[in-house]
């Protein structure tokens, strides 16, 4: 190898090394994956909620296995079965499993974003959806109604734009236990949207809530949202044992994989990323043909994507802001020509009324929306800051638009 090449190979080990200090050096980002796994010190884990229950509650027992296969194993168990998770569906006759346990005297506490129809169907309940909208405080404020509980006390959650309540309920056999409601600066509910509820059972007794992330570490570790949690849990019998659900977990209790364990060590991963350059190193100067290569022909690229994007730089550099605008505007507008088949010419009430019947919107959100874009095409002038507001609200409505 020549000269040149030397210092070339000198100056990449450099560089290399240089990005692997930066990189060591950096703080480790936040998980927010939300397991609900009691051993989980993530934000969205359970292990404060884990250590509260084994604090305040004389008999707690964490159950591995799912619900069906623990009843038939402990037939005589009697105390609250309580499971937590994003999600949790249960089949036919696990449902009826856990249903027939509930009715003779025991109880069912499932904290879950949704439920599913054969249980909605049972209890004579049905949910719906409550989104946060476009303004700029996104976030849902939930309350307690029990007298006793400090019922006029908010808990604020920024964490959620969306989240699902009790659209209908049985009213002569549920009570009503939490609220929940879009952020105001009044922190007033004046819309109650039921998302935790008590229902009696046979001789028992079912608690929904569904609000999970109220049993998760960052909620009950900020501010006094404790009390809340505290509050739910509230209704459980500390005279009988309380089974902890281990099951329906959206993360792990452990991993079985070497190679997480191995790249979840800080210097092992890095030790490991070293063997790689240091492979790719060797391959790229040692391992290369001996003899002349065969050119190889490499096929144009579309390069439809770079010249967008370095169009839209030329526009940003150059202080353009009201054109990028234009342009965003008029790409949505023909998204909704293109995907919900409406034109866009004449934007009255009936233009307000269909698009609103077809996107999974109400009216007053969708002229909301159109307001925002009239009002930025009047601005002579359009900042960084609205173009952000207006790249948001454009999203959350296709977001909103496709069901997610």
């Amino acid at each position: 190898m020549g000269k040149k090449t030397n210092i070339y190979i000198v100056i990449a080990v450099i560089t290399v090394l240089a990005l692997m200090v930066l990189q060591y050096n950096k703080p480790k980002e936040l998980n927010w994956f939300p397991s609900y796994v009691s051993q989980h010190k993530i934000p969205f884990g359970t292990f404060v909620l884990h250590e509260l229950l084994d604090e305040k509650f004389d008999a707690i027992q964490d159950v591995q296995v799912p619900p069906f296969e623990f009843l038939n194993a402990n037939f005589e168990a009697e105390g609250t079965y309580f499971l937590v998770n994003e999600n949790i569906k249960f089949g036919g006759p696990e449902l009826e499993k856990l249903l027939d346990w509930t009715s003779e005297g025991n109880t069912l506490f499932i904290a879950s974003t949704s439920f599913e129809e054969d249980l909605l169907d049972t209890l004579g309940l049905s949910t719906s959806g409550l989104f946060a909208g476009f303004g700029e405080a996104q976030k849902q404020i939930h309350k307690l109604v029990n007298p006793n509980l400090k019922p006029d006390t908010a808990y604020p959650f920024d964490k959620d734009t969306y989240s699902n309540f009790f659209e209908t309920i049985d009213t002569l056999n549920t009570k009503v236990l939490g609220i929940v409601n879009n952020y105001e600066d009044s922190l007033a509910l004046e819309k109650k949207h039921f998302n935790a509820i008590r229902q009696g059972f046979g001789d028992g007794k079912i608690i929904l809530s569904t609000f999970p992330k109220a049993f998760t570490n960052y909620f009950i570790l900020k501010d006094n949202n404790r009390n809340y949690t505290a509050g739910l849990l509230s209704y459980i019998d500390n005279s009988k044992p309380v089974y902890i659900d281990n099951h329906y977990k959206a993360g792990k209790k452990f991993y079985t994989s070497p190679m997480y364990i191995f790249l979840n060590t800080k210097e092992f991963k890095w030790a490991y990323y070293l063997v790689l350059i240091g492979a790719l190193i060797y391959v790229i100067f040692e391992g290369k043909r001996k003899q002349r290569a065969i050119p190889v022909v490499v096929p144009l690229k579309n390069q439809t994507l770079a010249f967008t994007r370095t169009i839209a730089n030329m526009y940003y550099e150059k202080g353009q802001q009201k054109a990028i605008s234009g342009h965003k505007i008029d790409q949505f507008l023909e998204y909704i020509r293109s995907h919900f088949y409406i034109q866009t010419i004449h934007r009255e009430e009936e233009f307000y009324q269909n698009l609103a019947s077809r996107s999974s919107h109400s009216s007053d959100e969708i002229k909301q929306l159109f307001d925002f874009l009239k009002k930025l095409g009047n601005q002579t002038e359009v900042t960084d800051s609205d173009l952000t507001k207006l790249n948001s609200s454009i999203e959350k409505f296709k977001h909103k638009a496709n069901g997610k």
